[in-house]
């Protein structure tokens, strides 16, 4: 952002007039200077680390004051949309690769300087990029990996593969294992004579209706592709994606490894809650859910690399950015913040606290300490950050073409829905939704 220098002089002197007054005793009248910021988030866990953060930063610039304002991810987006028509947005907040496309092609996102981008996780950088500018100074990423219950696999007598992989037709470990894993009432594993797969007490792996964490990784992994190009349209019913998209339901209604549709699929999804209950044995999630899982799991929960298809691994990435709200009516300040977020200090406090892996690459040990710490080695995500990663496809509509998707994949899950016609309806949806 070009500063004019003498708004900044002037800012300057006046400092010092006021400093200068103080001095003589006739009253303190800088307080009255003070600018105060509006700084929004979603999530109760970071707002203590952000806490911390901000007070870093009002100490560092004594002429701010940042007020921190919580809202539950549902009503988040409404109000941030309602602020954006009313023009009362707050001044930086979080902002989320499938939300993008519409806030910046509305003009309500101000493009910001961070000097060099190549200290950041690129993924995170191109989630943010438009038109050759970047709208959101990158915070930190969350990543898919396969967390899996270590009692269970001991109690099956089975060693955890150093790497799961798949293909179409069913071969590879990853099917290998969740058989092993998988028992019914009888303590009869899949392809046994006798099993019986409306019996069963545990299951080897949770193949379910959610897009980040499953069936978008299957694709990328069997070299599909979700959308042609950022802001461009979706592509993910061709023959690699489609391919990939019957492996994840074969999972479920041909080798019985997963709890069926009827138990998993959205809005209902109770996926999580039967991984916490040692239903589950191998489970993908984003490392974003270890503070709600590990602490109330009843066994030892282990990490794993995410498993290889036939055209390697490939997996979700979701950063999030610090964005600064365009009509700011204080956008040096507002600018400021952003920026400074996007340093050093601040995302290795939020690593160290065991919040998040930061954007910024090289700082991530502080974070893999912390959970080292609690007995969670989570140092997969970070390899898998390393290697083949994609953002959430971003286009405009994706977030009214989301519920329309979800319905119509659970019929695909449910069977209804072969994976190719489930796949042409979905494009053809979400291509009529781009703006």
């Amino acid at each position: 952002m070009s500063h004019n220098p003498p708004i900044r002089w002037a800012g300057a002197l006046l400092g010092a007039a006021l400093l200068t007054l103080t001095a003589c005793g006739t009253g303190g009248g800088g307080e009255a200077e003070k600018v105060t910021l509006t700084y929004r988030l979603w999530d109760e866990q970071q707002k203590a680390g952000y806490e911390k953060v901000m007070a870093a930063f009002e100490q560092a610039n004594p002429g701010i004051d940042v007020t921190i304002e919580l809202l539950p991810y549902e009503q988040y987006w409404t109000k941030l949309t309602a602020d954006a028509v009313a023009g009362t947005g707050p001044d930086v907040f979080w902002m989320t690769p499938t939300q993008f496309p519409e806030y910046v092609t509305k003009g309500v996102l101000a493009p910001v300087q961070v000097g060099d981008t190549a200290k950041y996780h690129q993924t995170v950088v191109q989630s943010f990029t438009y038109d050759g500018k970047l709208y959101g100074v990158p915070k930190d990423w969350g990543i898919v990996g396969l967390l899996y219950n270590k009692d269970l696999f001991a109690k099956a007598g089975v060693e955890m593969p150093d790497t799961l992989t798949w293909a179409a037709d069913g071969s590879g470990t990853l099917l290998d294992t969740a058989r092993k894993l998988t028992v019914d009432e009888a303590g009869k594993h899949p392809g046994e004579a006798g099993f019986d797969p409306a019996k069963v007490e545990t299951y080897g792996f949770a193949s379910w209706n959610h897009y980040q964490t499953q069936w978008m990784n299957w694709i990328g992994s069997n070299g599909g592709k979700l959308v042609d190009k950022p802001f461009g349209t979706y592509t993910f019913n061709d023959a690699a994606s489609v391919q990939a998209l019957q492996f994840g339901v074969d999972l479920v209604n041909k080798h019985h490894v997963s709890p069926p549709a009827t138990q998993t699929n959205p809005p209902t999804g109770n996926v999580t809650d039967m991984f916490k209950a040692g239903k589950v044995a191998m489970f993908p999630a984003n490392n974003a859910l270890l503070p709600f899982v590990a602490p109330e799991a009843t066994f030892e929960v282990g990490v794993a690399l995410m498993p290889e298809g036939p055209a390697g691994r490939a997996v979700n990435l979701n950063g999030l950015a610090e964005a600064v709200y365009a009509k700011s009516k204080h956008p040096e300040e507002a600018m400021k913040l952003a920026a400074w977020l996007g340093t050093e200090q601040p995302q290795k406090m939020m690593a160290d606290g065991g919040y998040v892996f930061p954007a910024i690459t090289g700082l991530a040990q502080g974070y893999v300490d912390y959970w080292k710490a609690k007995k969670l080695d989570v140092s997969p995500f970070l390899e898998e950050s390393e290697g083949t990663t994609f953002p959430l496809p971003i286009t405009t509509g994706f977030t009214g073409f989301e519920t329309k998707l979800n319905q119509i994949f659970n019929e695909m899950y449910l069977g209804k829905l072969s994976p190719q016609q489930a796949a042409d309806q979905a494009v053809s949806e979400g291509n009529a939704s781009i703006k």
